[in-house]
């Protein structure tokens, strides 16, 4: 029940990321969720695609480092404290969640969690009942 992201590593110059998203647009791969992380030499872009192994293919290409990781996408509904409930659940189980980022649409929120323990924290979302998302239900 995960789902592939890609991390894009780049520097940091101006239009870099638009050469990323330029790219993906030209091959017709459409992107579902990203989130811009960066230090002071580089960024990573991560990046929920419609079709992974395109995009691998793609940026690899016209020389992007790109690497492909699994992660969970869980929705909730996109209510005050929705969240909260579904982060307790995961402290509860000692799961430390390395990163995160979300995507509202309409009354449910996405949320996508990479977790020190992939196969832990899937099994509390189950059995507290969480909609864990596959990527055909993005």
């Amino acid at each position: 029940m995960t789902i592939k992201q890609l991390s894009v590593f780049l520097e940091n110059k101006t239009g870099r990321i638009n050469d990323v998203v330029r790219t993906l647009g030209q091959y017709g791969i459409n992107m579902h969720a990203f989130s811009m992380a960066e230090s002071a030499d580089f960024g990573i872009l991560r990046l929920i695609v419609a079709d992974v192994d395109k995009a691998v293919e793609v940026l690899r290409e016209r020389d992007f480092a790109v690497m492909s990781t699994d992660v969970v996408c869980l929705s909730c509904a996109n209510v005050p404290g929705a969240l909260a409930t579904v982060l307790e659940y995961l402290a509860a189980e000692q799961i430390f969640i390395e990163y995160m980022y979300a995507f509202a649409q309409n009354d449910r929120a996405h949320v996508v969690i990479k977790p020190n323990d992939m196969q832990r924290c899937i099994k509390v979302l189950q059995e507290h009942h969480c909609d864990v998302l596959t990527r055909d239900r993005l």
